[in-house]
């Protein structure tokens, strides 16, 4: 047996074919918006912008890389993904992405770091709040995210609704905010918009997706 032909080049090739579904901004786009809840393709097409072809294209790609399944629901075709490990995957791209990267690190620090001044929370921290119910926890994603997963607690407050509830929100706690990952600009705007309302504010470091990946408790409403 050749070496080409071996079970670990057998696996690697595999695993190429993987990273390659993975080599596509659209198809990372994808993979957050999925990590949120399944969506038809209509759905993720309207919510990244993108046209329906195009969309229905990647799609395949990362169904076909074992990234992404999908179920009929009536005449709707709804895509998901198919492992928990998904979302740590892609923390773990960014994560080495934002170590090795000059670009990256750049981009980060001009376009994200300046809008916060405060570290932001991390689960950890959050988790021990919680138990110790000194924070309000806002979800700032779209209703039918929030609705298909949620960190316990959670209030919905997209930032159309944001004016409205701050009259209803406690000043003698913090207000932390998530959304769909670390660099989902709604919980920095929610928080810069917070914190000009005088309020103490924070983000979690990351958002719904990881939270769930780390098999910590979520609900649905």
């Amino acid at each position: 047996m050749s070496s080409s032909d071996s079970p670990k080049r057998q696996l690697l090739a595999q695993f190429a074919a993987l990273a390659r579904a993975l080599g596509h901004e659209h198809r990372l786009e994808l993979l957050e918006h999925l990590g949120q809840g399944e969506r038809s393709v209509e759905a993720l097409a309207t919510r990244c912008g993108q046209p329906f072809a195009n969309i229905s294209q990647h799609l395949q790609q990362l169904r076909r890389s074992g990234l992404v399944a999908t179920r009929r629901n009536g005449k709707r075709v709804l895509y998901r993904l198919t492992d928990d490990a998904v979302p740590a995957l892609l923390a773990a791209l960014r994560q080495v992405a934002e170590r090795n990267i000059a670009e990256v690190r750049h981009i980060v620090a001009r376009d994200f770091g300046a809008r916060d001044g405060l570290e932001p929370v991390s689960r950890d921290e959050l988790l021990a709040r919680l138990r110790e119910g000194g924070v309000v926890l806002l979800d700032v994603r779209p209703p039918d995210e929030y609705a298909a997963g949620h960190l316990p607690g959670a209030l919905n407050v997209p930032p159309d609704r944001l004016d409205a509830a701050i009259a209803a929100l406690p000043r003698d706690r913090e207000v932390v905010a998530y959304c769909r990952g670390p660099y989902c600009v709604l919980s920095f705007e929610a928080v810069e918009a917070l914190r000009r309302q005088g309020f103490r504010a924070r983000r979690l470091e990351d958002g719904f997706p990881e939270w769930k990946a780390a098999g910590l408790a979520v609900e649905a409403a």
